[in-house]
This record gives structure tokens, C-alpha cells and sequence, in this order.
């Protein structure tokens, strides 16, 4: 007598995996962001690099990773990158010579006002109202925040 060939389970189907719905959702919204940032000729990395410089105005180093989620080995060579452009300062702490401070320069301080114009965009093609969009953000931030707890 053969053997039945069994279905696999539905919680291994891919359209039901949390991680693959994650992952889908983040290269559709990276390729929305593309032709927005392109007239910034910015990366969506170096985009979330200058939000979140445009917030706090000077981070250190070490300080700017955390906020980002960038580990150094990827962090270091994008804000190079973005302080050769001239949209970023690096110097040392007067406080801590150990400690590196990554700030706006006028140019990048300047930058922010355009980029007023892709939030808008982007919240638009969420097709999500303001209400809706802040709760899915809330909810992906504990979802992070879980996962980080358990590694």
C-alpha cells in the first residue's frame, strides 16, 4: 500500500508566516521610498540616518546605532559617506575624547524641509489614515521590542 502524501500543516504556509508578511511589507515600503529619496540622493538607510539626526540634532556614535538599529560595521561607512556629501559633522566629545558626535552641518539641517514632502507622500500611499498608521507603527515597535527581549 503507498504511502499518502500528507498537506503540510497550514501554519508552515507561507502567506500565514508573520516573518514573510514582515519582510514583504518592508521591501514594498523601501521601494515606495526609492524614487521619493532619489531627488534627496539619499539611500533609505542614510534617509533614516538624517531622521534621526533631523530629531535630535547630535547623537553620539554609539547613540545614533541605537536609534537607528544599525550595528557599527554598517552605521560607520553610511555616515562617512553622508559627512563627505556635507550633510553631516563628526568630532570628538569635549567631555569624553573617546566619544564621537555626529550632528546636522547647515546643509543637512536644510535637507530636512524637502523631506517633509516624502513623509507626506509615503503616508498617502499607505492608503492607512494617521490614526491607523501610529497604531501599526506602536504595534511593530512592541513586536521589536519582544524579539529583542528573547535573543
Amino acid at each position: 500500500m503507498a504511502k499518502k502524501l500528507t498537506e503540510p500543516a497550514s501554519d508552515l504556509f507561507l502567506h500565514n508566516q508573520l516573518c514573510f508578511a514582515l519582510y514583504a511589507a518592508s521591501l514594498a515600503m523601501t521601494k515606495t521610498y526609492r524614487p521619493l529619496l532619489a531627488p534627496l540622493d539619499l539611500t533609505y538607510p542614510q534617509y533614516v540616518v538624517m531622521l534621526a539626526l533631523w530629531q535630535h540634532r547630535e547623537l553620539t556614535a554609539g547613540e545614533l546605532a541605537q536609534s537607528v538599529a544599525l550595528d557599527s560595521g554598517t552605521l560607520v561607512p553610511l555616515v562617512r559617506k553622508l559627512i563627505v556629501r556635507g550633510l553631516l559633522l563628526r568630532r570628538r566629545s569635549s567631555q569624553d575624547d573617546r566619544s564621537v558626535l555626529i550632528s546636522l552641518s547647515p546643509q543637512g539641517r536644510a535637507l530636512e524641509r524637502r523631506a517633509h514632502a516624502v513623509h507626506s507622500q509615503v503616508a498617502c500611499s499607505t492608503k492607512c489614515t494617521a490614526p491607523q498608521r501610529q497604531a501599526m507603527t506602536q504595534q511593530l515597535q512592541a513586536l521589536r521590542d519582544a524579539l529583542r527581549s528573547g535573543n
